[in-house]
């Protein structure tokens, strides 16, 4: 099934646009024919049940077939109307669309120096500047006021939530145009998970944000178009809550949210 995109209905230019994506692991097939729209500072949310292609399809967009050996992208996909294929400097690219994976990966580095790393591989040396990314990638994770006196720590001495707040200020420290998330809150308890969701809010005045969730309440409360997967297949994209209030083209789409299967 070939997805259409949702109807315009705001001035936000198109940052996302993908057609006809397939993906393949050797013969098997995690996505086929998918295409949509995501615009410039949307929160676009993916629900679907587990090996429905939700993350591959974040996998495809960041290039990160480049890392797995058996999986081939076909179609086209296009950030700020360039093929992503195009891009010869797969740094530059990513520097552009961050991720954050479903469980925090921290890196064996101070707090200050998690943050610090890219910014100082993409060459700023400065310490009043790094002080000053750190700080403010810090604020927007939340997570400064609750490590500001403790910058020097190792990052996996935080508490699981913090972590996963570093691992969101480390991927800002790029000041990516596009935030891809896996099922951040997937090891997350549920009073760290409302302060990101809070954070993601917020985030969207300057960045594009898709979230991967199996949390069907949360795409509810974030996103403003979410799209269904259903073993390799868009199904449907729409406005989030028309997806829940029955306003859908698929009784899959409406089975799904309300619980029916998945």
């Amino acid at each position: 099934m070939v997805s259409a995109p949702p109807p315009p209905e705001t001035s936000a230019k198109i940052q996302v646009q993908v057609r006809d994506l397939t993906i393949r692991y050797g013969s098997k097939v995690a996505l086929e024919k998918v295409s949509l729209d995501i615009r410039e500072h949307e929160i676009f949310g993916i629900i679907g049940p587990a090996n429905s292609g939700k993350t591959s399809f974040l996998r495809a967009l960041n290039r990160m077939d480049q890392m797995h050996s058996s999986m081939k992208v076909d179609g086209q996909i296009l950030f700020r109307g360039k093929d992503v294929h195009s891009w010869r400097n797969l740094y530059a690219l990513r520097s552009k669309i961050g991720v954050v994976f479903p469980l925090p990966v921290g890196l064996p580095l101070s707090i200050y120096d998690n943050v610090a790393l890219a910014p100082r591989l993409s060459g700023t040396k400065n310490k009043s500047d790094l002080d000053e990314i750190v700080e403010r990638c810090l604020q927007r994770a939340a997570l400064w006021d609750e490590v500001k006196d403790r910058l020097d720590s190792l990052g996996s001495m935080l508490s699981g939530g913090q972590q996963q707040r570093l691992t969101i200020a480390r991927a800002l420290s790029q000041d990516p145009e596009l935030l891809l998330l896996d099922e951040f809150s997937i090891a997350v308890d549920p009073v760290t998970t409302m302060k990101i969701e809070d954070v993601l809010k917020e985030l969207k005045k300057e960045i594009t944000i898709i979230l991967v969730t199996n949390l069907v309440q949360q795409a509810r409360r974030l996103a403003d178009n979410t799209a269904f997967f259903l073993t390799g297949e868009c199904i449907e994209v729409a406005k989030t809550e028309d997806l829940f209030t029955g306003e859908v083209k698929d009784p899959r789409s409406r089975d799904y949210v309300e619980g029916r299967f998945g």
